[in-house]
C-alpha cells in the first residue's frame, strides 16, 4: 500500500517516475510567483500509479 500526500511546488518527491517529475517541473515553469507560494500539489496513488494535481485544476498521471 502506497499513501499519498501533498506537496509544495518545486518539491516533487522522488519516488515519482522521472517522466512525470518532468511534466510536473513543465508546469510549475508557467505558475506566477504568487501561485508558487500558494499552491500545492496533492498526491495519490491508483492501483499504485500515481496521480498528481495541483490545486488549481491540472491533473496528471503516471
Amino acid at each position: 500500500m502506497q499513501l499519498g500526500g501533498r506537496f509544495s511546488v518545486g518539491q516533487a518527491p522522488a519516488s515519482l517516475p522521472q517522466a512525470l517529475r518532468e511534466q510536473i517541473a513543465d508546469i510549475e515553469a508557467t505558475l506566477g510567483a504568487n501561485e508558487v507560494t500558494a499552491l500545492c500539489w496533492t498526491l495519490t496513488w491508483l492501483e499504485g500509479r500515481p496521480v498528481v494535481e495541483l490545486d488549481d485544476g491540472p491533473v496528471l498521471r503516471g
